[in-house]
């Protein structure tokens, strides 16, 4: 079984519809470890080498966050920014990431629709994203394609817990082992 750390962040976790039902759905899951990012770090002073402890104890990393601005709040660049040295994430000694998966899960205002080159957005996700893959690609690592949860703005109750449904069997299939991939 893998052991999954998700490296959450969300600046206004208290108003969030969508992901206050993800975190609720996966709570306890057995091999998860959810690290909230904001709530640890308030100041955004992190502590580097617990954060690289915690890489190291886990076999898939996963970014969960909402879509601002095409891109993850600030508290997931500057962690990146700190945690990922070179020497130890990347570069000809850092090797500390290797074989590992990364990835992002994702809350999207906007319709899926509105992400391809004729849409609103006109880039995918996977465009938008394309920071994180090759941050992975940097560090040895894998990239999953993320999961993510569009037009959120106007998403009925039961249909985020719906969402909240398939994020957790996600994540149990990426445990296990059942999630094939690319």
């Amino acid at each position: 079984m893998a052991k999954i750390l998700i490296l959450f962040a969300h600046p206004a976790f208290e108003k969030s519809r969508v992901h206050a039902q993800l975190v609720r759905a996966i709570r306890g899951m057995q091999g998860i470890t959810l690290h909230d990012l904001y709530e640890i770090y308030p100041d955004l002073n992190i502590d580097v080498r617990h954060e690289q402890s915690l890489l190291l104890q886990h076999d898939i990393i996963l970014f969960q966050h909402p879509f601002y601005w095409y891109s993850a709040p600030a508290m997931i660049k500057q962690w990146m920014d700190l945690v990922l040295e070179h020497g130890w994430a990347y570069g000809h000694t850092g090797n500390a990431l290797r074989g590992k998966i990364a990835g992002n899960v994702i809350s999207a205002g906007s319709q899926e629709t509105a992400y391809h080159k004729e849409g609103w957005h006109r880039h995918s996700v996977n465009d938008f994203l394309l920071p994180f893959k090759q941050t992975a690609a940097l560090c040895n690592m894998q990239y999953l394609d993320p999961f993510v949860v569009y037009g959120t703005h106007k998403l009925s109750h039961q249909e985020i817990s719906e969402a909240a449904i398939s994020y957790r069997q996600m994540l149990e299939n990426l445990r296990d082992g059942q999630l094939k991939l690319q």
